[in-house]
């Protein structure tokens, strides 16, 4: 309804909205899984991002090769929906620089994001985000491509507030397993899989440092995989868990199977979804100022709240009442 105001006009005025990220975000390796990878979305349609792995998934010696074929995928036709990233090396690795070039150079334009790994410090990741705004620049690219930041080290656990407050940076991403191989055994294997990675106080500690340092700067906390492929209901439960227990609004996908459950987890309880377009519309139907809604007072407070509540619903695909979607989306 063009004649009303919307949400984002009046809820966030002078401030940066908090992004709305898909539930998972899916990674491939290959250029076989990255094409499989867009096929299902063509499918779900766009309820998951897809990260094109640079870093693990390229060759010793044909970096370039790889950097070069994850950008056609991202140029690509079947990118129908503009949600792929990609994985660049570490800053450690020799080619980290020209992965950047290569994605950049070459689809820099439909990038929906690239991902930083291992970073030991903010200034390692103030450095790499420094690359990659100079290459826009050297290669005319007239957008600034979001960048999510993998912590996973005992530095980047350290700054993850100053890291998570860096121009651009849009998740902070858990790295439960060279998180927990960084600490030399002190941690046992068994906290890389449920329940000790939620159960662990040292690894727990991370994912809630993580957590609050990414929604306090307005950065959306996205969670480790779950090494489990087969049983859905225990990937799903680990999905819940980091969700209702930790506070993480997305998380990693390895597998097809693993995208429906996580994604099923991540979304909001349908009562109040609902609830949240009723108050919407009212208060958008008064302008925006203070209601009364089953007895209790909403403002522009509650608003924010349920207007982001009502945007993650939409982006896991959930049905919602139509003349919310008619009005807001």
């Amino acid at each position: 309804m063009p004649d009303l105001p919307h949400p984002d006009q009046v809820l966030f005025q002078g401030e940066k909205p908090f992004p709305i990220l898909p539930a998972v975000d899916h990674y491939a390796g290959s250029e076989k899984l990255m094409r499989k990878a867009l096929a299902v979305q063509h499918e779900l349609g766009p309820v998951f991002d897809i990260t094109c792995d640079c870093e693990d998934g390229a060759h010793a010696g044909a970096e370039a090769e790889h950097a070069a074929m994850a950008a056609s995928i991202v140029m690509s036709d079947d990118n129908r929906f503009g949600r792929v990233g990609a994985r660049i090396h570490d800053i450690t690795h020799p080619h980290w620089e020209a992965d950047v070039d290569i994605l950049v150079s070459q689809a820099g334009s439909r990038l929906a994001f690239l991902t930083i790994p291992k970073p030991r410090s903010v200034a390692d990741a103030t450095r790499q985000i420094e690359h990659i705004r100079n290459a826009e620049e050297r290669y005319g690219i007239e957008r600034e491509i979001p960048v999510h930041v993998l912590i996973e080290t005992h530095g980047a656990l350290r700054d993850a507030w100053e890291i998570a407050a860096l121009d651009r940076v849009e998740s902070l991403d858990f790295g439960l397993m060279d998180f927990v191989s960084g600490h030399h055994g002190a941690i046992p294997g068994s906290a890389m899989r449920s329940p000790g990675q939620f159960d662990h106080p040292l690894v727990a500690r991370a994912k809630c440092d993580i957590a609050a340092a990414a929604l306090a700067n307005g950065v959306v906390p996205s969670h480790n995989v779950t090494t489990e492929l087969k049983d859905i209901d225990y990937i799903r439960l680990d999905a819940e868990r980091a969700r209702k227990e930790f506070g993480y609004l997305r998380m990693w996908s390895i597998h097809p199977n693993q995208i429906v459950p996580i994604i099923e987890a991540m979304r909001p309880d349908f009562s109040e979804v609902e609830e949240a377009a009723n108050i919407l519309i009212a208060a958008q139907d008064k302008g925006w100022g203070p209601i009364q809604h089953a007895g209790k007072l909403h403002d522009r407070a509650s608003y924010r709240y349920y207007w982001e509540l009502l945007k993650r619903a939409k982006s896991t695909g959930m049905n919602m009442p139509s003349d919310a979607l008619t009005r807001f989306f």
